[in-house]
């Protein structure tokens, strides 16, 4: 009974690590460098008329995978908020210093479509802020 006690466990390491990515140095460098991304949304129009419903998520990426990515909770167009009252949300990633970034808003508005705002934060940028006024 130990024996195959001992070989389960030995499988479930070996496989659990196999599953594992693993991308090569230039996937971001020094693990202690540290980027932070801000997001800002909010909208400019008078949009109180619209009862559709919108969702929301962010994503930070490098060119090999996806660092980051949140969704918000559904709500209507019409509550989303002005620039004075903007949803702002931060977000740090650390390893990733010496490569390009890209970050943004991808958004889902029920029964109508889905569309992205994509931004980009240079190599070494310490901080970027994305900005986007819906529409």
């Amino acid at each position: 009974m130990k024996i195959l006690f001992i070989s389960v466990a030995v499988l479930l390491i070996v496989g659990t690590e196999s599953c594992k990515k693993t991308y090569p140095a230039t996937d971001g460098g020094d693990p202690g460098i540290e980027r932070t991304i801000r997001f800002q949304l909010y909208s400019e129009k008078d949009l109180s008329n619209e009862t559709g419903v919108i969702k929301f998520s962010i994503f930070i990426r490098n060119s090999h995978k996806t660092l980051f990515d949140s969704s918000f909770a559904s709500m209507q167009i019409k509550d989303l908020p002005d620039a004075a009252h903007k949803i702002v949300i931060e977000k740090t990633v650390s390893g990733n210093g010496n490569v390009d970034l890209a970050g943004g808003f991808s958004y889902e508005i029920e029964n109508v479509g889905n569309s992205w705002y994509i931004d980009t934060s240079k190599a070494g940028n310490a901080f970027k802020v994305i900005d986007y006024a819906f529409q």
